[in-house]
């Protein structure tokens, strides 16, 4: 087994804190001033917060950009709990209260867009926009999800109940990301290795397998009501080509939001921070400016 990385990747310019919130110790990234408007950056799996780089590393004047490692991924520590939705979207409401006092501008990639529905549903106010990137909004039904459904058994039952092994020993991360993304450009040798050995870490296997095994065996078919209609800027953005997530499942047409819109990306899988960081950092100022 290789040595896990023990120290985050080098980004130009960043600021680097841990802040304790509801148990979890986690390590967050900053750029831009400190007193700039807030934007909250959430990465999915199977990454970190290394995910944003390119913004942070040049980040747009007057943002104040945060991109916190999820509870138990990259260099935040474990969760009290088994990575269940609603525990990790309390966590980082938790996260924001003890950073910001300001409505931020929310950004969340793949799980990151997952968590960031269900806290823009819990407390909207706290929000001023949102924009999720390359997943499924969370007014899904039966005949909407079905046809589409295959797709997650291609990996996740896999990762539910293998995920230890698989992380810790194999070279599976990279397949992901190299299988999941349609421009390999920005991922390079150094940047999968610096995603796929902190997965090494057994704290960090394991919160990416309880990422998996909550979702399957308690929240794929919850009934649970995703609330009441959100009125606040919905902005998502979706790479076409991906293939874990079917383009449909992000449509305008079946989103219950009084202002929901899709931007789909043609060339572009899954992994589209990395892919088209030029793309996410205009629908970023977009949103900025839309909700100043």
């Amino acid at each position: 087994m290789s040595r896990t990385i023990l120290e985050p990747p080098e980004i130009p310019g960043v600021r680097r804190h841990h802040v304790t919130a509801r148990g979890v110790r986690f390590h967050v990234t900053e750029a831009g001033p400190g007193d700039g408007r807030p934007v909250l950056l959430l990465h999915g799996w199977p990454e970190h917060h290394y995910t944003w780089r390119h913004l942070l590393a040049d980040p747009p004047e007057g943002l104040r950009l945060i991109a916190p490692d999820l509870p138990g991924y990259g260099w935040s520590g474990p969760a009290p709990h088994r990575w269940a939705k609603d525990e990790v979207a309390g966590d980082l409401l938790a996260l924001m209260e003890a950073v910001v006092s300001d409505p931020v501008v929310l950004v969340g990639h793949d799980w990151g867009g997952f968590i960031g529905f269900r806290m823009v549903l819990r407390e909207p106010e706290r929000f001023a926009g949102f924009a999720p990137m390359n997943i499924a909004h969370p007014w899904q039904t039966p005949r909407t999800l079905g046809p589409h459904a295959w797709r997650l058994l291609m990996y996740q039952p896999l990762v539910a109940a293998l995920g230890m092994p698989l992380h810790q020993r194999t070279r599976f991360v990279d397949r992901v990301l190299l299988g999941g993304s349609t421009d390999h450009t920005e991922f390079t040798p150094d940047v999968v290795r610096a995603y796929r050995e902190r997965f090494r870490d057994p704290d960090v296997a394991r919160a990416a397998t309880d990422t998996y095994r909550t979702f399957l065996l308690h929240e794929i078919l919850s009934r649970r009501s995703p609330g009441p209609r959100p009125s606040l800027p919905i902005r998502a953005l979706f790479g076409i080509d991906d293939s874990a997530i079917h383009h449909s499942l992000a449509a305008a047409q079946t989103a219950r939001a009084d202002d929901y819109t899709v931007e789909y990306v043609p060339g572009c899988g899954h992994f589209i921070p990395e892919e088209r960081p030029d793309l996410v950092r205009e629908h970023l100022l977009d949103l900025v400016a839309e909700t100043a």
